[in-house]
């Protein structure tokens, strides 16, 4: 754990969940209960395996966060806030109900910051085979998220961790489905996800042509090259500038 904060990640995971086998539920809870006893540089959200996780965690000035697994209903997302009210709160739709009821998941209660798939999970309930098959699925939790005034979800986990190039496609086709970052399970994966999802020089260049433009003749208008701009057009360049900034 200690390590994951120095590797440059926007937020670390702790998993308490699929990651440690049951015999060892107790150690892990124990272990990160005493990791979290001081902050740390790094936002750190722990991946609760149920609610008996919680009592050695809420209040620990360590903790960031809660990712709540197999959440499914609103009153999932109610049960953690009742006793964790002051941490922000991150679902993940794991099954096809989950997929159904995103946005009531999305707007359940104010802690909620974000929702994402768990597409390990979410695969094996469809019984999808080939990647495509989760894109409704995908499609459908970055309406939700938008819909309920929430930050893009992020990419689900690429486990083949030697697998760079398949990472990089994988990241392409994510971000063109309105997806924003990805969970990673190791390092390397890190500086490939970043690249992925951050503007092209290309893109970089297009926004600011775009609001040099919206700069000189507000309104609706085209530009030189035939392209027509209007106001979400300009809203789409100021986000593209404002992530580049990143």
């Amino acid at each position: 754990m200690a390590k994951a904060l120095s590797y440059g990640a926007d937020v670390v995971i702790v998993d308490l969940e699929d990651a440690v086998a049951p015999e060892r539920k107790e150690y892990a809870r124990t272990a990160t209960a005493e990791f979290l006893a001081a902050a740390h540089p790094v936002p750190v959200h722990v991946r609760i395996a149920d609610s008996q996780d919680l009592p050695s965690l809420v209040g620990l000035p360590g903790l960031s966060g809660l990712r709540l697994p197999k959440v499914t209903h609103a009153s999932d997302i109610h049960r953690v806030a009742s006793r964790a009210p002051d941490l922000a709160l991150y679902a993940l739709l794991e099954s096809a109900l989950a997929v159904e009821h995103a946005h009531v998941i999305a707007s359940a209660h104010p802690s909620v910051r974000g929702i994402a798939l768990g597409e390990a999970d979410l695969r094996a309930d469809l019984g999808v085979r080939h990647d495509t098959g989760l894109d409704w699925s995908r499609g459908r939790v970055v309406v939700a998220a938008r819909a309920a005034g929430l930050a893009p979800p992020a990419q689900s986990v690429f486990p083949d961790v030697r697998d760079l190039d398949g990472l990089a496609a994988s990241c392409v086709r994510g971000r063109a489905l309105g997806l924003l970052g990805r969970a990673a399970i190791h390092p390397r994966q890190l500086p490939v996800i970043e690249r992925a999802f951050l503007p092209t020089p290309r893109e970089i260049g297009e926004a600011e042509e775009i609001l040099e433009a919206a700069a000189r003749d507000a309104g609706a208008h085209a530009l030189s090259d035939g392209r027509f701009v209007d106001a979400a057009i300009v809203a789409a360049a100021r986000r593209t500038l404002s992530l580049a900034d990143r």
